[in-house]
């Protein structure tokens, strides 16, 4: 008997008509349960999610609030609220959320204000884009970032001639409260040449942000710059959250080629939030009372600044420090001096003479001005720092009348450049100083001093005729000031 040859579908591909079902994710989360409230600290148990997933808690039928996991012991989950918790009772479900902390981002974001989660605060309807970006950063190679070579027009005298920042740059304004950090920073916004101005207000007091932005930043500032504000009385995270919105819209339009100026007032407020969330979690203190993840953050938010690849755009960053009490050595201002590429010292003193920007020259420097500044540049910054301490050493002797000139030239041409020299880091909230201004204006002011003790030497200075400042790297160039 022969046996007939199946020319038909065989019997698996018969069998596919009926597998109507997909595979189910083998890492589909439950939800858990709240128990426990501990100050800022949420505990739930029944959740398996990492470190830094998003979650909400149930707080009614229709209510909820977002929280981020941030920590686990055994079979607890600790979790921070990112708003105000209100109405949370034991045993309120926590649910993961699946999506990561996606926003909007592209110009449509310019001369906006939003809170830590890229929500509006301006009332000028919602923030929504077509472009989604992950906030999570984005992580360059040391080795592909492009070197700092060209100058930063900031709009400040005191800056552009003496403490030149360059395209990429990290600086820090070190100061108390109330000598004009928040005036300085809206001067840069208003006055600097940046494509893209991003400025985070950090856990700063809430009428100050409406200030910011009404009197300081004003309408024309405003046109280019994109504000994230987190006040005081906002949750620990949600300023943690503001501070990393700002750096990553930086970061946006960095990686499209632009040069962004990033104004954070203030690194010291970022770091405190950090530590009000370690210590709820249960880690110990360490340096006046900061955990050791405030001194690793700190850096993690500053490094993500700087220059893309090269042909890319720069991150030029400014974050202010809070001294509490004036000290230099505080352990937030001393990690934050150790990251930087510089720091920039507002002097209690001088404010109280007037004197605004109140810039503490000598005690400043831009590690960066060497490469960004030509040798005649630098030489005129040495002298009128030189002239500037020369006086101060001095001061009282002077103030007494113990001091008869003729004893000594270098205190007599401080003492007669003096009124020159206040009247060039002075500057108006109004009045802009642009880069070869600000070189000219030097120029004129110390080349005749520095022609007079060359002469004497038997040396004439080659002047800078151009008044412009070529991109030169020196490897024995003069020091820019007292270290």
């Amino acid at each position: 008997m022969t046996t007939p040859h199946n020319t038909g579908p065989s019997l698996l591909d018969r069998m596919q008509k009926y597998r109507q079902y997909d595979f189910v994710s083998s890492s589909v989360n439950a939800s858990g349960r709240l128990t426990r409230m501990v100050g800022l600290t949420l505990e739930a148990v029944g959740l398996n999610v990492s470190v830094g997933r998003q979650c909400r808690v149930v707080v009614s039928g229709d209510k909820e609030i977002e929280a981020e996991v941030v920590g686990f012991h055994n079979e607890k989950t600790f979790l921070m609220p990112v708003q105000k918790v209100e109405g949370l009772r034991p045993g309120a479900r926590v649910i993961p959320v699946e999506s990561h902390k996606n926003l909007a981002m592209g110009d449509h974001l310019k001369g906006r204000i939003v809170n830590g989660l890229g929500q509006p605060l301006d009332g000028k309807g919602t923030v929504t884009d077509d472009t989604k970006v992950d906030l999570e950063p984005s992580v360059i190679n040391p080795l592909q970032r492009h070197p700092i070579s060209e100058p930063l027009d900031v709009g400040i005298r005191a800056i552009n001639g003496l403490l030149t920042v360059g395209k990429g740059q990290r600086i820090g304004l070190f100061a108390g409260s109330g000598v004009g950090k928040s005036v300085l920073m809206g001067m840069m916004t208003r006055f600097t040449t940046a494509d893209i101005v991003v400025v985070g207000l950090i856990g700063e007091r809430g009428r100050e942000v409406k200030e910011f932005v009404d009197h300081i930043l004003g309408e024309e500032g405003l046109k280019k710059a994109i504000v994230v504000a987190a006040p005081a009385d906002e949750a620990p995270l949600m300023r943690l959250r503001a501070a990393q919105l700002s750096t990553r819209i930086a970061e946006h339009f960095r990686d499209q080629g632009k040069d962004v100026l990033l104004l954070m007032d203030s690194l010291t407020r970022f770091a405190q939030a950090q530590r009000e969330i370690s210590l709820a979690i249960g880690e110990p203190p360490a340096t006046k009372g900061y955990p050791p993840s405030v001194f690793s953050k700190i850096p993690d938010l500053v490094e993500r600044a700087g220059n893309g690849d090269e042909g890319g755009g720069s991150i030029t960053a400014f974050y202010t420090v809070l001294t509490e009490g004036d000290d230099l050595q505080d352990p937030v201002a001393d990690a934050s001096r150790a990251i930087l590429d510089g720091h920039i010292v507002l002097s209690r003193q001088l404010a109280e003479e007037g004197i605004y920007p109140a810039i503490d020259v000598e005690a400043s420097i831009s590690r960066v001005m060497p490469n960004v500044s030509s040798p005649a540049q630098m030489q005129q910054a040495q002298k009128f720092k030189q002239l500037l301490a020369r006086y101060k050493a001095n001061k009282d002797l002077i103030a007494i009348g113990a001091y008869a000139r003729g004893n000594d030239a270098e205190i007599d041409m401080a003492i007669d450049k003096k009124p020159e020299l206040v009247n060039y880091v002075c500057q108006n909230i109004g009045e802009a100083a642009p880069y070869l201004e600000s070189l000219a204006s030097l120029e004129t002011l110390i080349l005749p001093t520095l022609t007079n003790q060359s002469s004497t030497a038997g040396i004439q200075p080659k002047p800078n005729m151009n008044n412009t400042a070529q991109p030169q790297a020196t490897a024995s160039g003069p020091l820019t000031g007292r270290h």
